[in-house]
């Protein structure tokens, strides 16, 4: 195999470092704002995002950004968090123009006709890149911070522009792939998000019409707790020797692994059979409700395998399969509750006791059936659409390294 040359980032590309934008600037509307929040492992979202007056898009050409730019989180986390870890790159997608904010970096290509800005994109993304940021970021033990130099100094591989470009090419036709899915399965989410909301919120369900409303819910309905739902199970971790990076037989979900897609089909740790058969009683079966209760509360998601989660973690076991969606829908509209109960000197934290006890609608259950029957197929679909993305990204992971070693020449 051809020894590949390289040559430190800072001569062909440097990094700029976001506007300083004050807290009395932002608003509800208006253009968005690009934080460190936003910035996700490879994608940057704008849920949650702040906004500012339009009079901004004055700043220095510099501080925009437009779609296709390439972002990177210069404050974050250490490697024990990968989901917020410091250093993570990742790329905007949409066609509207946003901001750039402080200790949010941007990549600036010197000259186009030597460095291609998706190749380097694809680069940046590999692990043992991004691990070697982390590792060498300045900061205390909750927060790590590079600076623009740190990341200028990762030596690029040095190809041909044509390569480059063929390299990126083979690598986004993977993630246009997964985009689509991702959209797709978002669409899907929708559809039936709309549906629960018409049922269970308007109370339009099939036959409304000939069904009287009773103390504020319809006749046969009834007021209710979480724990009416099903089994409440809070997570645990197990000894250390027994979960922390186990190649074992029992999947550990994390909150990490529920940001990731509303079906959960990997973790990144597991359990020992003796781990987890310490605590017979955290187990979970297939089609479990996942809710994150410490911390970041409010984050929903589904197991398609049998698990154990840790304690950040509340767990509904619907009593039968037609309160399995009703429960997820139920369950995802409670993060303002939850982060009002939440309490805590530093973080949000709903212990069982508290979550198990919130107050919800209980429909009757020949309405919990057809709705069951009706969103059963739109999960089934979500759940081929999210294991289709995960391998797809397995395989162009396993592709990247190679590529960008020359050990497969285009």
């Amino acid at each position: 195999m051809k020894e590949i040359n390289r040559y430190p980032m800072s001569e062909k590309a440097r990094v700029i470092s976001g506007f300083a934008f004050k807290s009395p600037e932002f608003m509800d509307s208006g253009i968005p704002v690009i934080k460190i929040t936003n910035v996700k492992k490879e994608t940057i979202t704008l849920e949650d995002c702040q906004f500012v007056d339009k009079k901004y898009l004055s700043l220095n050409e510099k501080y925009k950004i437009n779609n296709g730019d390439v972002l990177i989180a210069l404050t974050g986390s250490h490697l024990s968090q990968p989901n917020s870890v410091v250093g993570r790159v990742a790329r905007y997608n949409y066609k509207e123009t946003a901001l750039l904010n402080q200790r949010v970096g941007k990549f600036i290509i010197k000259d186009k006709n030597t460095l291609d800005l998706l190749f380097l994109y694809y680069y940046l993304i590999q692990g043992n890149v991004l691990s070697g940021l982390a590792l060498n970021a300045k900061g205390s033990a909750n927060q790590a911070n590079i600076s623009p130099s740190d990341v200028e100094r990762i030596r690029i591989p040095e190809f041909e522009l044509g390569n480059q470009k063929e390299i990126a090419s083979i690598l986004s036709a993977y993630d246009d792939f997964i985009n689509i899915n991702r959209r797709r399965i978002q669409l899907l989410e929708e559809t039936a998000r709309l549906l629960f909301r018409e049922w269970f919120v308007y109370f339009r369900f099939p036959g409304h019409e000939k069904v009287k409303i009773v103390d504020g819910v319809p006749e046969g309905w009834n007021i209710g707790k979480i724990k009416d739902l099903g089994k409440i199970v809070t997570g645990k971790t197990p000894s250390k020797k027994d979960s922390r990076n186990y190649n074992g037989a029992v999947p550990f979900i994390k909150t990490p692994d529920m940001h990731q897609s509303t079906i959960i089909l990997k973790t990144k740790e597991s359990l020992s059979e003796t781990g987890a058969s310490s605590q017979n009683n955290k187990y979970l079966p297939p089609w479990s409700i996942l809710i994150s209760c410490i911390g970041s509360v409010g984050i929903v998601a589904m197991n398609l395998f049998k698990s154990q989660t840790n304690q950040q973690i509340n767990s509904v076991i619907p009593k039968n399969n037609i309160y399995r969606y009703y429960s997820f829908f139920c369950l995802s509209r409670l993060k303002s509750l939850l982060e009002a109960i939440g309490g805590g000197s530093t973080m949000a934290n709903i212990n069982k006791n508290k979550f198990e006890n919130i107050k919800i609608i209980l429909p009757s259950e020949n309405v919990l059936s057809e709705f069951h029957q009706a969103i059963d197929p739109v999960f089934n679909q979500i759940a081929l659409l999210s294991d289709q993305n995960q391998k797809l990204t397995q395989a162009r992971d396993l592709l990247l390294p190679r590529l960008m070693s020359g050990a497969i020449e285009v």
